[in-house]
């Protein structure tokens, strides 16, 4: 191991992590179910407290299994972006734990389907007819936020 190559990462300001979970669209959402995990890439809306998903599934969603069974989940967003170097790159990354909550349907005046369009990514959708899925919001109610940082920002 003499050889390989680091990059030193710094821990990354409140304001920095903050600006990052607005303005990102996309990470990755991990859930677990016994001893099996299971991670999928979700757009998300952060509101400077809290994370809400948007997660659409059908009747035997692998989704909506590991959602019910999950005590604490972990999102992760993280980029990499070129520098002025053209053999490096700058890369950041956050990490968020926390109680996944569904957001009750009486409560869904907060995420209307203009709020949801606004908030929100397009829903992906791919085997499933449209009529088939069911839309659920879902509330990740953050315990912990680590944001780690190639470089001083």
């Amino acid at each position: 191991m003499d050889h390989v190559e680091y990059a030193y990462t710094y821990g990354m300001d409140d304001a920095t992590v903050d600006e990052r979970l607005r303005t990102s669209q996309t990470g990755v959402l991990s859930l677990s179910k016994d001893s099996d995990t299971y991670a999928i890439p979700l757009a998300y809306f952060y509101d400077g407290e809290n994370l809400y998903f948007r997660l659409g599934s059908t009747g035997e969603s692998k989704k909506r299994e590991f959602l019910e069974t999950t005590e604490t989940a972990s999102f992760v967003l993280y980029d990499t972006e070129p520098t002025t170097s053209p053999d490096e790159l700058e890369s950041w990354s956050i990490l968020v734990t926390g109680r996944l909550n569904e957001v009750p349907k009486s409560a869904h005046d907060r995420f209307d389907t203009a709020t949801i369009n606004r908030d929100f990514t397009p829903a992906r959708v791919f085997d499933e007819a449209i009529e088939d899925i069911e839309l659920t919001i879902v509330e990740l109610e953050i315990e912990t936020m680590t944001g780690r940082s190639t470089s001083l920002e």
